[in-house]
């Protein structure tokens, strides 16, 4: 998901090329999910001929000043990115424009081109970007309710360490909070937090004053380190938690930053973020992931160590990396949301469930108080409405007909007439074959 230093960078590299330039055309998506609050018709008129004057930023949030109101505005959600053609906006996204590719791409929800043929656009993949058309969109949500930014107004050491003492959650949720800071996402919380040896689940209040001016100088270092760089990685110091956040998988990193991982220092976390617990290192110690925030979080269990009655409150073990597979999109999706995103389950919760969820049309009674046969027919009948939502729960009655005799088998399909013939089917079933030695009882 774009953070702060992305969309930092899409807002310098409007400035250095857009700025004091006519729109002369432009093309909005037909898509109101994304252009919220106007019709896109609406929007291209509203724009033409305007001409821009400068390019804000709050927090993930951007917006285009033009020489007269409505203003675009720009809500990056998960995988939001402005491409300009001709210039590479950030490494990030490798968002230079090659001759060849789609343009502008199918993803685009806001085209212009400017009097002097430059083409800028704003695409999103998955469709949680919010593309607004504002009078002052500083005076509405989001930007309105938006905390102070991190990098242009950080808060000083002991506004810092004061508000800290009085919040009584976890560091890592606060960190996510925009409310609170707005621009630190999942993979700079961790980061800051492992620079400044902070457990993910340490409760604010508990900081100590020296914990607290750590912290405040890590954010500061992280966020301005990644942004002057301009998302080349390969400056980013070798000792960062970054480089381990994220696994190289083929090579490809989620969208959520949307990096070659391989161009990101060593010593990050960022690399290992997708290894499996036990196999994530960061200078030669090992990496776990735990949900912190509602955000799976990585952190170094020998260096960033739970302190006071939280330590003793702490339950669980550390969170097993769910499956990001889902075509399309989440694996790009996946997103941990950015922000906003909401818990996910665990693996192990993922089989806890599997296991403990009643299998539909289930016999709700219990298998051990009816004879056999009746108890596998009505497992039958239950299977044909199994198939029918792909619920995938008819394991165990397909291994149990497995080992039954191929006579009994072919009876019980006769069980899909009406009640009143099941029973007769059933009752005939349980005279002929007596398996327990028990005689049943004869139908009145």
């Amino acid at each position: 998901m774009p953070e702060l230093p992305e969309v930092e960078a899409a807002r310098r590299a409007i400035e250095e090329n857009c700025l004091g330039k006519k729109i002369k055309r432009a093309i909005i998506a037909n898509d109101s999910k994304v252009i919220e609050g106007v019709s896109s018709l609406d929007f291209e008129s509203a724009l033409l001929g305007k001409t821009i004057v400068s390019a804000h930023r709050k927090g993930k949030n951007l917006w285009l000043h033009l020489d007269s109101p409505p203003f675009p505005s720009f809500q990056f959600g998960m995988a939001g990115a402005i491409y300009i053609k001709g210039v590479a906006v950030t490494k990030y996204k490798r968002s230079a424009v090659k001759d060849n590719d789609e343009w502008p791409s199918k993803y685009s929800k806001f085209f212009v081109e400017l009097d002097d043929g430059l083409e800028l656009s704003f695409t999103d993949k998955r469709r949680f970007a919010r593309v607004r058309l504002l009078k002052d969109p500083t005076s509405v949500p989001p930007i309105s309710e938006l905390g102070p930014d991190a990098l242009f107004e950080p808060m000083t050491i002991n506004e810092f360490t004061d508000s800290l003492s009085k919040k009584k959650i976890g560091i890592k949720a606060l960190l996510l909070d925009q409310s609170y800071i707005s621009g630190i996402g999942n993979w700079i919380a961790d980061e800051v937090l492992y620079q400044a040896r902070i457990h993910p689940l340490q409760i604010c209040s508990s900081l100590s004053k020296e914990n607290c001016a750590t912290l405040h100088n890590c954010i500061k270092e992280v966020i301005q380190y990644a942004v002057e760089v301009d998302a080349d990685c390969n400056r980013f110091p070798c000792d960062w938690l970054f480089h381990f956040r994220w696994g190289k998988k083929s090579g490809k990193i989620k969208v959520e930053v949307g990096a070659d991982s391989s161009q990101f220092p060593s010593n990050w976390i960022f690399h290992s973020r997708e290894k499996k617990p036990g196999k994530a290192f960061v200078d030669g110690k090992k990496i776990d992931f735990i949900n912190a925030g509602g955000r799976t979080s990585a952190y170094v269990p020998d260096l960033q160590k739970l302190s006071g009655t939280v330590a003793t409150k702490a339950a669980g073990k550390p969170r097993k990396q769910a499956s990001k597979k889902k075509g399309g999109d989440e694996a790009e999706d996946n997103v941990d949301d950015e922000d906003g995103v909401g818990d996910e389950p665990t693996n192990e919760e993922e089989e806890s469930t599997k296991i403990t969820k009643p299998k539909k049309g289930g016999n709700p009674r219990g298998r051990g108080k009816k004879p056999p046969m009746k108890r596998k027919a009505k497992e039958s009948d239950d299977d044909d409405d199994d198939d029918d939502d792909d619920s995938g729960g008819n394991n165990d009655v397909s291994s149990e007909e497995d080992d039954e005799d191929p006579t009994e088998k072919g009876r019980k399909v006769k069980t899909n007439t009406s009640n009143k013939q099941a029973k007769t089917v059933k009752t005939s079933k349980r005279a002929v074959s007596s398996q327990d030695g028990k005689k049943p009882k004869r139908a009145k």
